[in-house]
């Protein structure tokens, strides 16, 4: 067991809206790999790790707003659940941040954890894909890891952007493509048509997830 609250606690309390989670064949078994969900809602980033984390038996480092880190405990919260902090937004600091990150993400990938990467970056207003960074594609490629597309639907629904209490509704689907391999790039992570053909990739497999096209 890699840390028991991530394991029993967290996943039964997000039972309370969660109605559905197919494709857990899909999840890699023994290997890292790096995992692209679609974001619409802050109950987001606790459902992945929830799903993830215990069929897995290892630690989801997920990729999160800097920003979150200031308050004390949920700075405490979220470095014991081995988030990474990112810079979203423009900031002096925000590619020094990010360049940390990244070799972060690449450090846990090689070791054998594995990397939760929202494609988009920010949560959607509207329901729709937004256009995707480059970020998931370049960290896939650099570390030789397969990408694992996973579409969440109904979350927005439960706590929208804006709202701080969630609705009490058991409607949120959660859909776990197959794995993405990306061999023939590697190596190519410094050319930028190449990282933007895997996102666009990553996106479109999300969008026939949830039912939605990515138009990017």
């Amino acid at each position: 067991m890699v840390y028991p609250i991530g394991r029993l606690v967290i996943p039964a309390i997000m039972k309370i809206w969660l109605k559905k989670v197919e494709g857990t064949d899909n999840i890699p078994k023994n290997k890292a790999f790096i995992v692209c969900p679609n974001h619409s809602s802050f109950y987001d980033d606790l459902l992945i790790p929830s799903i993830i984390v215990p069929r897995v038996n290892r630690v989801l480092h997920m990729y999160v707003n800097r920003k979150f880190f200031r308050p004390f405990l949920l700075r405490r919260f979220l470095y014991w659940g081995g988030s990474i902090p990112v810079e979203v937004y423009d900031h002096p600091k925000k590619k020094d941040v990010n360049k940390n990150a990244f070799k972060k993400a690449v450090y846990y990938l090689k070791k054998g954890d594995s990397v939760g990467v929202y494609p988009e970056g920010h949560r959607t207003l509207d329901g729709e894909l937004q256009r995707a960074k480059v970020g998931a594609a370049r960290l896939a490629l650099t570390a030789k890891v397969p990408v694992l597309p996973v579409g969440i639907i109904g979350s927005r629904d439960v706590l929208p952007k804006g709202q701080s209490l969630p609705r009490i509704r058991k409607i949120v689907r959660v859909i776990i493509g197959k794995p993405l391999y990306f061999d023939k790039y590697y190596g190519k992570q410094g050319d930028r048509k190449v990282l933007n053909n895997v996102t666009r990739k990553i996106m479109r497999e999300i969008g026939k997830l949830i039912g939605k096209r990515y138009k990017y």
